[in-house]
C-alpha cells in the first residue's frame, strides 16, 4: 500500500518512522516533509497541501491507499472531507469534527451540554465585556484564543494586569474570539485515544513541558520535551477519563451529526475532583508523538485503517509496558520569539550512535549540510527502563550534537524522575 503523510514537523518524522515499519507500507510519501522524513520515504515539497485538488490528483496518480494528516491546519481546512469525497481513505477528523481543536469555544459548549468536566468559562467576541468579566472574576485566570495558535495562544495569568494585557493583545486581531476560564489546580497530563466515530481505544499517555525554560518558567511554547508513559494517569484514572470525557465527547459529536474519527488528544488537569479537560487537540501531539511512536509495539497502519473504516472493535494497540521514552526538544535561540535561521547542525549520527532517535522538525538540507530552519528544530528521544534512564540517555545524545545556536531545557522529565527517586513506579503502562 502506498501511503501519503501530510506535514513537515517532528510529529511527522515520528509518524513516518512508525508508518514505514509496517509490512503494509509499500511506499511512503511525505508532503512537504523534512530531511528526517526523507530517511523513511520520498518527500514531496512540490505538493501544496493547501491545494486540495492537487493533493487529490497526486493520490490518484500514485494510487495512495491511505492518507495520514499530521498537522491541525489541514484538518480544520477540510482536507479529510475533500479526499474522502473522492474515495481516498484518509485518517483524521472532518472539518466539522476538527472544531474540537479549531475552536476552544466550540469544545467548551460541548462540555457544558454533555456534562464533560472542565473549568468554568465564558466566551467573548468583544473587548469590553471580556475585561468586565476578568475584573469580576479576578486572578489567577486563564485567557485563550478561540482558534488555532500553534500551542501558544494561552495565557495563565497570575495577576489581573497580565490577564487584561492578554485579552487586549488577542482582541487586537480582527474578528478575534476569546475564552476566559477558571484556573484549575493540579498536575497536567496528555491522554490519547484512537476513535472510529463511535468507539475509542486508549493510545497512550504522556506529560509535556510547555514553558521554555527550566523549572517551568517563561512563556508557553509548542512543547520543549515530553516523556511517556505518564504514570500519574493510573488505570483507574484512565477508565474515568474514557467514561467521563472521551466517550461523552464521541456521543455528543455523533448526536450533532459530526462523528469524530481520528486522534482525540485530551489535555487534562488532574485535580482533587478528578480529571478535567483543559482542551482537545484532534491529531497526534508534538512532541508527544516522538515519545509515543518509539514505545508502540503494534503495527500502526492497520489501526489507522480500522479507524477510517469505522470499526475499531477488533483493534488492540500494545505499547512497551516496561520501557519509558523521553524526548528533549532542541530549539533555535530566540524561540518562542524571533529566531535566526540557517545555522549548521552537526553530530546527529553521533547522537544516534549513542542510542537515541533524533526526530527532525525545523530543518532543511543544503547539500551535505543540515541547517536550522524554524523554532523547534530537533527532538532527541531515548528509551530506558525508567524515565530517569531515558532522560540520561537523551541528554547524553544531546551532548553529541554540535549546534551552538541551539538550546534546550535541562530538566525534561523532572516530575517523573522525582517520583522514581521517591520510590514510586513511573514506568507502568
Amino acid at each position: 500500500m502506498n501511503i501519503l503523510l501530510i506535514g513537515s514537523g517532528g510529529r511527522e518524522h515520528a509518524l513516518a518512522y512508525a508508518l514505514a515499519k509496517s509490512p503494509l507500507c509499500t511506499r511512503l510519501f511525505t508532503a512537504p516533509g523534512n530531511p528526517g522524513t526523507a530517511r523513511h520515504g520520498q518527500n514531496r515539497p512540490d505538493l501544496a497541501i493547501t491545494d486540495h485538488a492537487a493533493v487529490r490528483a497526486f493520490c490518484e496518480a500514485e494510487r495512495i491507499g491511505l492518507v495520514v494528516v499530521g498537522p491541525e491546519a489541514p484538518l480544520v481546512a477540510g482536507l479529510v472531507d475533500d479526499l474522502t469525497a473522492a474515495g481516498i481513505r484518509t485518517f483524521g477528523p472532518t472539518k466539522a469534527a476538527a472544531q474540537l481543536e479549531g475552536s476552544k469555544g466550540f469544545t467548551k459548549d460541548l462540555c457544558a451540554e454533555y456534562g464533560i468536566p472542565t473549568a468554568a468559562f465564558a466566551r467573548f467576541d468583544a473587548l469590553d465585556p471580556a475585561l468586565a468579566y476578568l475584573r469580576e472574576q479576578g486572578a489567577p485566570i486563564v485567557v485563550k484564543a478561540d482558534g488555532l495558535a500553534a500551542g501558544k495562544g494561552v495565557t495563565v495569568a497570575d495577576t489581573l494586569d497580565q490577564a487584561e494585557a492578554a485579552v487586549r493583545a488577542l482582541f487586537a486581531e480582527p474578528g478575534a474570539e476569546v475564552v476566559v476560564e477558571a484556573c484549575l489546580v493540579g498536575e497536567e497530563a496528555s491522554f490519547f485515544a484512537l476513535c472510529d466515530g463511535t468507539r475509542a481505544i486508549p493510545l497512550g499517555t504522556a506529560q509535556d513541558h510547555k514553558r521554555v525554560f527550566d523549572g517551568d518558567r517563561g512563556p508557553n511554547t509548542g512543547g520543549m520535551g515530553a516523556y511517556s508513559p505518564a504514570a500519574i494517569i493510573t488505570p483507574a484514572i484512565e477508565a474515568e477519563v474514557m467514561q467521563r470525557i472521551i466517550q461523552p465527547t464521541l456521543a455528543g459529536m455523533q448526536a450533532r451529526g459530526t462523528p469524530f474519527t481520528g486522534i482525540l488528544y485530551a489535555g487534562l488537569m488532574l485535580t482533587e475532583d478528578g480529571p478535567q479537560l483543559i482542551e482537545y487537540n484532534t491529531r497526534f501531539g508534538d512532541p508527544e508523538a516522538q515519545v509515543l511512536m518509539p514505545r508502540l509495539n503494534s503495527d500502526l497502519v492497520p489501526a489507522l485503517l480500522s479507524a477510517c473504516d469505522g470499526d475499531l472493535s477488533g483493534t488492540v494497540l500494545e505499547f512497551d509496558a516496561h520501557r519509558a521514552a523521553l524526548t528533549v526538544v532542541m530549539a533555535a535561540a530566540g524561540y518562542p520569539g524571533t529566531v535566526v535561521r540557517g545555522s549548521a547542525i552537526r553530530g546527529l549520527a553521533e547522537a544516534e550512535a549513542a542510542g537515541a532517535l533524533v526526530f527532525q522538525a525545523g530543518t532543511r538540507a543544503d547539500g551535505d549540510q543540515l541547517l536550522a530552519d524554524g523554532g523547534r528544530v530537533l527532538a532527541v528521544t531515548a528509551l530506558g527502563d525508567s524515565v530517569k534512564e531515558a532522560q540520561g540517555r537523551a541528554y547524553a545524545a544531546v551532548a553529541r550534537i554540535d549546534w551552538p545556536e541551539g538550546f534546550c531545557r535541562r530538566d525534561i522529565g523532572w516530575r517523573a524522575v522525582a517520583r522514581e527517586l521517591a520510590g514510586q513506579d513511573d514506568t507502568a503502562p
